[in-house]
């Protein structure tokens, strides 16, 4: 018989997981992020570096949660209203790569 794994656990591993996978599917920009914190933990990234940095680490986080917007069923009705309610409230949910520039 196996022990059960507690669902804060399962919960945990399955962000780790999610977050792994947008981590290796992101480009450049996350190869450089974790670069640049790399450098912070030796006292070597510039206050400037981890800015942009952290802005990357924002941008993926939204990508997953965009990402799980999109599985919801009736996603093509709830995912705009939760684009409009998001700016309504001031809140960005739209990863950067999904904008247009």
């Amino acid at each position: 018989m196996t022990k059960k794994e507690p669902i804060g656990l399962k919960l945990a591993r399955a962000f780790f997981l999610r977050l792994e996978k947008a981590l290796a599917e992101e480009t450049n920009e996350t190869k450089s992020m974790l670069q640049t914190y790399q450098r912070f933990v030796v006292g070597q990234a510039s206050s400037e570096e981890m800015n942009r940095a952290n802005q990357q680490f924002r941008s993926v986080l939204k990508s997953m949660g965009f990402g799980a917007l999109l599985i919801l069923p009736f996603s093509p009705i709830t995912l705009p209203l939760a684009i409009k309610l998001g700016k309504k409230l001031g809140i960005d949910i739209l990863p950067d790569s999904m904008k247009k520039k």
